[in-house]
């Protein structure tokens, strides 16, 4: 209990160490959104009207605080350029972007597993050596550009599914999930490459642990003492980068969405950029940040339930 209330209390000061990162680092851009929202005809008099009205001209304690507040309040205000409500703009991304992460994590796990389990096995076999070879290049490739090539097989010389735009889930689930299988393949191919190293690498190290020889001596099969008294140990590091993977693959999305022009969280923070407007991008980014945080939070819980040693190095 110590040891979860510890990384609790990590988590915390993480986050606020986060905001503080991403509001300083942000508030210092260049380009002033007063004077780009009220135009290059616009008179001294009117942009320092707009930034009193946006609120630029406070002090950066208090517009720190009052952002704060608002990303606690769940009240994010409106953008400069059209008075959008922010919160309603990164809504209707969320189901978006995270659909899209789910579905390459999943098509990652899937590939991955197997892939592993095989490339360890047979690690002095044709296919072991195979499999390793294809990993490599896997990792070597660009998730953008695996997307390029998935568009030109899939949509424009088989026109099998869309090159780009997201069918809403409301209006269908079969058309949404379609809109974004591409764009999961791209992301989820590349980042199963990377995880089945990981496997193979976690499950050569334990079929070389006396304990998987002394169960093969007892007449297990490989499967067996794999399965019984080796898959705790294999599904550490395997944990520890799946939590890698995952916030690898939020990062993936920003740009993947921009190549299938598919209106996620990725899209909305560089098409909002150059307009300048800075607390919907702060906003975006802050998520980000809080979904990777938590991410390594659960991963580190995980990591105790599986390893009780994990415990023991806490304290």
């Amino acid at each position: 209990m110590a040891s979860v209330l510890r990384r609790l209390g990590v988590f915390l000061l993480t986050l606020v160490a986060a905001s503080i990162a991403v509001f300083a680092l942000l508030a210092v851009l260049p380009g002033d959104p007063a004077q780009i929202n009220a135009g290059t005809t616009a008179t001294p008099t009117q942009v320092a009207a707009l930034r009193k009205e946006c609120g630029l001209d406070a002090p950066v304690a208090t517009r720190y605080a009052r952002w704060v507040g608002d990303l606690t309040t769940g009240h994010l205000g409106d953008t400069f350029i059209g008075r959008r409500s922010i919160a309603s703009e990164i809504s209707t991304c969320l189901v978006v972007t995270l659909p899209l992460v789910a579905m390459s994590m999943v098509i990652a796990l899937l590939i991955a597993l197997p892939l592993g389990f095989l490339a360890a096995v047979g690690h002095r076999r044709w296919y072991g050596t195979a499999i390793s070879a294809v990993t490599q290049i896997g990792i070597a490739i660009p998730a953008f550009w695996m997307g390029v090539i998935l568009v030109a097989w899939f949509s424009v010389r088989w026109q099998l599914l869309p090159s780009g735009s997201f069918v809403h889930w409301s209006d269908s689930i079969w058309g949404a999930f379609k809109s974004l299988l591409l764009p999961a393949i791209a992301l989820g191919i590349v980042q199963a490459a990377i995880l089945t190293r990981y496997v193979r690498s976690s499950v050569l190290d334990v079929l070389r642990e006396d304990y998987i020889r002394t169960a093969r001596a007892k007449g297990m099969t490989m499967g067996q003492a794999l399965r019984r008294h080796g898959a705790r140990n294999a599904a550490v590091p395997v944990v520890t980068v799946l939590g890698l993977n995952l916030s690898a693959l939020l990062v993936g999305a920003v740009v993947i969405e921009n190549v299938f022009a598919i209106k996620g969280l990725g899209k909305l923070l560089v098409d909002n950029i150059n307009n300048r407007e800075i607390i919907l991008i702060m906003d975006v980014v802050m998520l980000l940040t809080v979904i990777t945080l938590v991410i390594n939070l659960v991963v580190d819980l995980l990591l105790m339930a599986i390893d009780p040693r994990t415990r023991e190095v806490g304290r």
